[in-house]
């Protein structure tokens, strides 16, 4: 095997050639609780890679109604079970996080299906690079299958206090899920790449960038303008020139336009806390956003992400004098087309109040309002649970029939 080393200011590299997929380059990304390895896989995304979150995967699952959640309550009892009929992953989190033994056999249970689940969508996936995302990486078979393993780190400290912020842990929680991990140190001395994380969204994203590079330089990877050539596409077909219609162009935004984003925000939507690009970096390790260009300039903008085979389409923005109708069908067009090509079942929308007149036009491009609860997939049920804004009306579109973790 040919190790290739590239030292950089803030990461270390060193990448390995082989091939579990044919034509396929394979990330195992990984790093103890807090780190942030979310972030680090949403960058990778934004460059042109496939992403997979399978710790993600391991929540549906255990889902009700998901192929590991008779044999979890069979395992660990009804009393794991919330008023719902869900499984309260906190509850479950207390008893095997505390006991290694049911870590281990709860691990027993979810990593085969998770395992099938990497399998089908990495052979599905049109990327040449695909990232697996998962805290228990090195411990299991998946890590077989990478050609590197890149590390995310981050002190104790910090960890401790992202998962109080993100997670509401206390503190002694916080303390006993990273206790109950294998040592980071560990992880550390077996990576390709390290990702130092403490800092801010621009410091992780650089080392992120000449990383990446590495791979463009070696042949696994494309820059990130070719890596995005469907997007180029999606423009070439949305542009609409007519005597009375504007030309309308749409683009994924990426970090560079992060100062655009936050100015135009501010103009449109005037929060009580104006927006500044740090603030919209910030938001791209959680999200993409679709740009319209209205006669050449920004017109209006959507925040979107897929997590977990689902899309959530969370911020819609446009200038006055531009209409909907006009920019609604290309947007959407163009994030469904974002979204198939991270094998997205299902696109919700979140509707501001303030938008709730305009649901016929978004019910003319298939989407449907929908009340939560009439959501007949769990996962995608509880998708919607964890992030839909108060306040919002939910509209739906059912992007695939197929489904990855369909019950057995």
């Amino acid at each position: 095997m040919e190790i290739r080393r590239l030292t950089i200011k803030y990461a270390k590299v060193r990448i390995p050639r082989m091939s579990h997929w044919t034509g396929k380059y394979v990330i195992g990304l990984t790093g103890n609780i807090g780190t942030g390895k979310s972030v680090i896989r949403k960058m990778l995304e934004h460059l042109g890679a496939f992403g997979i979150d399978a710790d993600g995967l391991s929540h549906q699952a255990t889902a009700k109604g998901g192929p590991a959640y008779d044999q979890v309550v069979q395992a660990f009892g009804e009393f794991v079970v919330g008023e719902d009929g869900q499984i309260d992953r906190q509850a479950l989190g207390n008893i095997v996080f505390a006991n290694p033994k049911a870590l281990a056999k709860l691990e027993a249970i979810i990593h085969p299906i998770v395992r099938q689940a990497v399998d089908i969508l990495s052979k599905r996936a049109t990327q040449k690079v695909i990232v697996i995302e998962a805290i228990k990486l090195l411990e299991g078979d998946i890590a077989g299958w990478c050609d590197a393993v890149w590390v995310v780190n981050a002190p104790d400290d910090v960890q401790i206090a992202r998962l109080m912020q993100k997670r509401k842990m206390t503190s002694d929680q916080a303390r006993q899920r990273i206790q109950a991990q294998n040592i980071q140190a560990d992880k550390l001395a077996k990576a390709n790449v390290v990702i130092q994380n403490a800092g801010s969204f621009e410091e992780a994203w650089v080392q992120v960038q000449a990383a990446w590079a590495t791979l463009v330089s070696g042949g696994f990877a494309q820059p990130e303008e070719a890596a995005t050539t469907f997007v180029a596409a999606t423009q070439a077909a949305t542009v609409i020139r007519s005597r009375t219609t504007p030309a309308i162009s749409v683009r994924r935004g990426k970090p560079a336009d992060a100062a655009a984003i936050a100015t135009f925000v501010n103009q449109v939507s005037k929060p009580s806390t104006p927006l500044t690009r740090t603030d919209i970096m910030e938001a791209f390790g959680q999200k993409a956003f679709t740009l319209a260009q209205v006669n050449g300039a920004l017109g209006a903008l959507a925040g979107w992400r897929v997590d977990n085979l689902v899309t959530r389409i969370d911020e819609l923005h446009l200038l006055p004098e531009v209409s909907l109708d006009s920019v609604l069908k290309p947007m959407l067009e163009a994030i469904e087309l974002s979204s198939s090509e991270l094998q997205s079942e299902a696109s919700f929308i979140f509707l501001p109040p303030a938008m709730n007149a305009s649901a016929a036009a978004f019910s003319a491009v298939g989407y449907e309002p929908i009340m939560p609860e009439k959501i007949s997939i769990t996962a995608w049920r509880e998708a919607v649970k964890e992030s839909q804004p108060a306040g919002t009306m939910l509209l739906f579109k059912k992007l695939r029939e197929d489904r990855v973790l369909r019950p057995v």
